[in-house]
């Protein structure tokens, strides 16, 4: 899927399912930040999209709760 597809789903999301998404998405950082500490992880990149994620999931609930 193309970067821009991913950011349109995501903002079609309502706030409950961002809130979701978001708690997934820091499950999926701390296991990455563990397998970073135990020299486990082969793909760095992974943990600097996952931390990009994390902050557009948490500017679109602002943003919707915002207009709320």
């Amino acid at each position: 899927m193309k970067k821009t597809e991913s950011r349109k789903a995501l903002a079609a999301k309502s706030p409950a399912e961002l809130q979701t998404e978001l708690n997934a998405l820091l499950k999926e950082q701390f296991g990455l930040r563990m397998q970073k500490a135990t020299q486990q992880l082969t793909n760095t990149e992974k943990l600097k999209q996952v931390r990009r994620n994390i902050a557009r999931a948490r500017t679109l609930i602002h943003q919707k709760a915002g207009q709320a």
